[in-house]
């Protein structure tokens, strides 16, 4: 994999060397979605898929997230705030030339894309995983996760889609709430409740969800 991040920071320095010179004005707008669009195919798309329905769960699923939180995620990489294993390993460099402008339109490019179906997992563990996600487990404090994240996982203007997502990745990131490797309050409390076979079930529940 470090052969693969090498690669692809080479094309990411090729695509922005240009615009990082001196004095060098600004792109317009339809310039920016252009290069925008060529970025995610040809650098995101080796990760996360081209139209963002990454088939590796190391990587996420971008396809149809919110644009608001990928470009919160985008900046936070670029800002080297967000300190998961994977966000210092690849995306602190990969976001490190990218400029506003270019970050929205990446956030825009894969939140127009369409999210791919979701994964069958077995009756009995999507029912726990559903009953924790709707209703939260009362007897442990834990709220329900559809408060925030919506009935069907979707989210809304200020909580991100985890609908489809790959169930390996959300328990990476749970993982990373839980040590505070991610420094977000309300899940640190939340990925703190979850037992492990709490959190499988919860996680392949999304992932089973379009």
């Amino acid at each position: 994999m470090r052969s693969i991040k090498i690669q692809l920071l080479a094309v990411l320095a090729a695509a922005f060397g240009l615009a990082s010179l001196p004095g060098q004005a600004q792109m317009q707008p339809a310039a920016d979605i252009t290069n925008a669009r060529d970025i995610a195919i040809g650098v995101c798309g080796t990760c996360h898929g081209p139209h963002g329905n990454s088939i590796n769960p190391m990587f996420p699923r971008l396809a149809g997230q919110h644009a608001w939180y990928l470009e919160q995620q985008l900046k936070a990489f670029r800002g080297e705030t967000r300190g998961d294993p994977y966000a210092i390993a690849y995306m602190w460099g990969m976001a490190s030339g990218l400029s506003d402008a270019t970050i929205d339109a990446l956030a825009e490019y894969f939140a127009h894309q369409k999210a791919g179906p979701g994964k069958p997992h077995r009756p009995a563990v999507l029912a726990e995983g559903k009953a924790i996600y709707d209703h939260g487990i009362p007897s442990q404090g834990l709220p329900a996760c559809a408060v925030c994240h919506g009935p069907q996982a979707l989210g809304d203007s200020m909580h991100p889609r985890l609908a489809g997502q790959h169930a390996e990745y959300i328990l990476k990131q749970l993982a990373s709430f839980k040590s505070n490797m991610r420094d977000v309050a309300v899940m640190h409390g939340v990925a703190g409740t979850l037992h492990d076979g709490q959190m499988k079930a919860v996680a392949d529940y999304l992932e089973s969800l379009p």
